[in-house]
């Protein structure tokens, strides 16, 4: 009996790539905020990283918008850059704030540890030289990431306003309508039954979900500031 395969393009990538997503889902350092024990310091690195991580996201996503191949796609990209630029860029920046640390621009760059810095190579030099579709295969992991890791935990936030206010950015229904829209985007641009294209967004987007599990690992694994 031959193996059913799934039917739209994220649904075979989400599942190619399942054990990487299921590492960047259920992290560590994601358990630790669902359970509002996470000790601020740790969070605090991970948002100055993101700060960082974020802008150039945003000018990934801008390149993408450029070779969208009609209106409707480039409405839909265009809305979620603007989520990254109005939302989530100036709710990272107040998250910093508020658990001490100071605001680092664009200037800030020379500082981005190394699995920033990788991650959003990555990103851009996909963005930059692929086509529309490999560019949203390649930003897709963290925005529907998010979405699928903070949905469960809706129903009983920490009780640490910090940390409820985070998972609540994500697991609204905006936010899961967003992405569905994303995905559904690619599954219109990409033919899951197109072998060497799915070879190419496999890699893609798998590379994209490791760096996410490595984005974690390096706000986690060092020893909290301050």
């Amino acid at each position: 009996m031959s193996e059913t395969r799934p039917s739209r393009v994220s649904a075979c990538l989400h599942e190619r790539g399942r054990p990487a997503w299921a590492a960047a889902t259920t992290h560590p350092m994601v358990r630790e905020i669902a359970a509002g024990t996470l000790p601020h310091g740790t969070f605090r690195r991970y948002f100055e990283q993101n700060v960082l991580y974020l802008g150039d996201y945003a000018r990934a996503i801008g390149l993408i918008i450029g070779k969208a191949p009609d209106l409707a796609a480039a409405d839909v990209l265009s809305r979620f850059l603007r989520q990254i630029v109005g939302a989530e860029i100036p709710a990272n920046l107040a998250f910093l704030e508020r658990l001490g640390g100071s605001p680092a621009g664009d200037e800030a760059a020379d500082c981005m540890l190394p699995a920033t810095y990788a991650y959003t190579r990555h990103l851009l030099y996909i963005s930059a030289q692929g086509t529309c579709a490999e560019g949203l295969t390649a930003v897709l992991p963290c925005q529907w990431s998010y979405g699928e890791l903070a949905g469960p935990l809706m129903a009983s936030l920490p009780a640490d306003p910090v940390y409820a206010d985070w998972i609540s950015m994500f697991g609204g229904t905006g936010y899961a309508g967003l992405v569905e829209e994303t995905t559904g985007l690619l599954d219109r641009l990409g033919d899951p039954h197109d072998a060497v294209v799915m070879q190419r967004l496999s890699w893609i987007f798998d590379t994209s979900t490791r760096y996410e599990v490595q984005f974690w690992d390096m706000a986690y694994g060092e020893e909290p500031a301050g």
